[in-house]
């Protein structure tokens, strides 16, 4: 019998050592003696062809381990825009020659953010590691431009509001942009999917309150329904773009009611 119990006294710290990560949320995770398991939050995308937001919503699946549902909304441009403007007249407005179409990329889909680091007690820097992707749908609405059309003098010309013709307007006879919701109806939609990998910086002080820095490479890829940006150029099958996203947001286990929160603004 004293070997039995000698022996279980030596398999207890491997039995403590062999709980699977994250078994124990308590344990592993809280600064505060108080496990939040739920997250919202959003902010800033920047990425190398354009900007936008993000919002995400999720749940601690362990100590270690998050999983969120994830929404994007940024623009795409192409790497060889140029702004111009008419050099005859000083009041036209600037535009991108060539352009065929301004590109929205909407985004929705899964992410896994996997605790690298932890945050110490007194506040600190958390960092995570983030694998996700989903859907990506692109939304191309034609370019229109104000077109300079000449009467039967070279001094006398109207101004007419036309969808971008590569082969009909020119430097020449481009008065600058129309309004970007003209032609809006006219937008085209190219259905793909996206992935995501990059890293999370979460630098805030409170345990309830997400303030995160993230870095990493998106791509969007459309095999079947490629993008037209610019005139004379391939239409795209994919894009490859770095990001910085600038993340506010809140952790909690139960949203207050407005009963509650009211309750808490009259006290004294």
């Amino acid at each position: 019998m004293r070997s039995l119990w000698l022996t279980l006294a030596l398999l207890i710290p491997f039995l403590a050592q062999a709980q699977e990560p994250g078994d124990d949320l308590l344990l592993e995770d809280s600064t505060l003696d108080v496990i939040l398991r739920k997250e919202r939050g959003g902010g800033l995308l920047l990425h190398t062809l354009g900007w936008g937001g993000q919002y995400r919503q999720g749940v601690a699946r362990t100590a270690l381990r998050k999983q969120f549902i994830e929404f994007d909304l940024v623009s795409m441009k192409s790497s060889k825009e140029i702004k111009t403007v008419n050099p005859y007249f000083s009041n036209s407005r600037s535009y991108v020659y060539g352009k065929m179409n301004s590109v929205l990329v909407a985004r929705g889909g899964y992410s896994f953010h996997n605790r690298l680091s932890r945050k110490p007690r007194d506040g600190g820097l958390e960092v995570r590691y983030i694998l996700g992707a989903g859907a990506s749908l692109a939304i191309a609405k034609p370019i229109y431009l104000n077109i300079i059309r000449f009467t039967s003098s070279i001094y006398e010309y109207n101004i007419t509001t036309e969808r971008y013709d590569p082969e009909e307007h020119q430097v020449e006879n481009i008065y600058g942009r129309a309004s970007y919701f003209k032609g809006i109806e006219k937008s085209s939609f190219h259905p793909g999917a996206y992935a995501r990998f990059g890293f999370t910086f979460d630098y805030g002080q409170e345990h309830t309150k997400v303030r995160s820095l993230e870095v990493g490479t998106l791509l969007d890829i459309y095999p079947f329904f490629p993008v037209e940006i610019m005139a004379f150029n391939p239409k795209h099958h994919y894009f490859v773009n770095f990001y910085l996203g600038i993340n506010i947001g809140q952790r909690y286990n139960r949203l207050p009611s407005k009963r509650e929160k009211a309750a808490v603004s009259d006290q004294p």
